[in-house]
Order: C-alpha cells, then structure tokens, then sequence
C-alpha cells in the first residue's frame, strides 16, 4: 500500500466537464504508478455556482486537502486574483488551468501551452513554422500562439471572427516575442494569409459533435502545408479529414490533451509520468462513446 505522501486529492473546476477525459487519464497513470490518487470533478453547473465563485470552490479546496486543480472554461482567467503566486508561463498567457496547492500556497501554472509544444513536437518535428496562421484567439489560441513562438515560429497571423481579440492577442504576443512576430485580423483575412502560410493552427470548436463543419474553405488548404487541430472529441474532426484528403499534414487534437495531463500530473504529484502510458490511456478512452469533451 502508498504511504500518505504518495496520496493525491485533485479536481477539475469549470462548467460542464462530467465528460472530460482529463481525470481517468490521471487517475489511470497513478494506478499504474502505484500511487493512490483520487481525481474529483467540481462542475460549476452541478453546484448552480458561476464561474465567479471559482475563488470559493479553490477555498474550499484549500481547507480539505486538495493537492491541486485543474481550470478549464470560464475559470481560466478568473481564478488568477484567487492565487498566491503565478509561474512566467500563466503570468505571461494571463491564464490558468493547473494550480499547485502547497505548503499553504496556491501557484497557478498553463500546461496547455506547454501540451500543445510537446504533442506538436512529436507529431510534426520537422515541420516548417516561418510563416503560421492560428484560427481562433480564445483562450486556447493564446497557448498555442505560445508555443508556436516558444519553438521557434517566425510570424503568426492570428484571426478571430473577433478582430479585436485577434488583435489584443497579437499585441500580446509582440510584446513577449518581438515587434515583427505577430499580427492580427479578422477572418476576411484567411485567404491571403495562407496563400503563403507554412502551416495551420486551429483552436476554435467549430469540429467538435455539437460543433460540426469546417471552420475555413477547404480549397484555401494546400497540400505541401500542414494543420494542427486541438479539437480531440472527434479525434478525427471535418478539418483533420479533410487536410489530409488534400495531402497536408495532420496533428490531431490528442496530443494537446494527453501532453497537458502529462505536465499537470508531475506538477500536483513531483513524480515524472509516462507519456507514452499517457497516450495509451487516452486511445482507450477516447475510443468509447461520449458527447463533446474539453482538454481539462
């Protein structure tokens, strides 16, 4: 049997996350590493709470034990003038989705970010990346852009149906990569940008089973560029399909999803996971029947 310091109590906060996979993910790789690890969903929904009262849930988490929290939708933003501390990452993204509770302190850290790096790493090493263009400025494009800029990207072009945020986010982006690195626009600008375009980052939920279709015309896809959809609820979403019809290409959303957990897991237990178990995991999990599911 553990002992106690092997033992985990950890959540999920947000708005209707019953389905996601992020905590059998966690839970499924403590088994294996023998830890004793209970992974609780805290859903906003089912305790008729909004997203402002994620100061309460981490409260609360504080006084019974919790080991850390993973934040998903609305929380990400909201939880920051909750926390003690913030790691360079989700200081610089201003957006959360793992907090560390330790030693009286609760440190808020982006692991999406960091999933996104890692799963594009390994699904497209040697990908060109001089010129990208990243669909969608939520919060899951600002990871994205993140890490395409961490690996070396050398010019984003974000586009939102919201100009503004497109641009707000692009300004962002210069400000931490350097004035030549990022611009923004709305989506009347999709065409131009990737007529010349190394590659494309999708991060909206048009893919999704509630959200089905393509989120661009499919002919402005070319076959010597690649595409990257986080979207993993289908794996194989209208946009994965179809790039790879047109001989692009493809990363699918699982790795952002397993990689994430991944981050997440050493982060709340110090102990180094096996990615490779992860994504064994994850194939069996998402695999089975089930509704639209956020990355946790």
């Amino acid at each position: 049997m553990a002992s106690d310091a092997q033992s985990f109590l950890v959540g999920l906060v947000g708005t209707g996350i019953g389905p996601s996979l992020t905590p059998p993910m966690h839970e499924r790789e403590a088994d294996a590493l023998g830890l004793r690890y209970l992974y609780r969903r805290l859903d906003l929904d089912l305790l008729q709470r909004p997203g402002t009262a994620i100061g309460e849930v981490l409260a609360a988490a504080r006084l019974t034990g919790f080991d850390g929290l993973n934040v998903t939708h609305p929380c990400k933003q909201l939880v920051i003038p909750h926390l003690d501390n913030l790691s360079p990452d989700a200081e610089a993204l201003g957006a959360v989705n793992t907090v560390v509770l330790r030693d009286g302190r609760a440190v808020g850290h982006n692991t999406d970010w960091s999933g996104f790096a890692r799963a594009f790493d390994r699904g497209l090493p040697d990908a060109g990346i001089e010129d990208v263009v990243l669909l969608g400025a939520g919060g899951a494009g600002a990871a994205v852009a993140h890490a395409l800029l961490s690996l070396g990207a050398g010019r984003l072009t974000v586009l939102d149906v919201d100009a503004r945020r497109a641009d707000d986010l692009a300004g962002a982006l210069r400000g931490r990569f350097g004035p030549t690195r990022a611009g923004g626009g709305d989506l009347s600008g999709l065409e131009e940008a990737l007529a010349g375009a190394d590659g494309l980052a999708h991060a909206t939920p048009t893919g999704m089973a509630a959200h089905p279709g393509l989120p661009l015309p499919a002919d402005l896809l070319r076959p010597e560029q690649w595409v990257a959809d986080i979207v993993y609820r289908p794996l194989e979403t209208e946009l994965v399909r179809t790039a790879r019809a047109r001989g692009c290409r493809v990363l699918d959303g699982g790795g952002m999803a397993v990689f994430q957990a991944v981050d997440a897991f050493r982060l709340f237990t110090g102990v180094e996971p096996d990615a490779g178990r992860v994504l064994a995991h994850f194939a069996e999990l998402v695999a089975g029947p089930g509704p639209d599911v956020r990355v946790g």
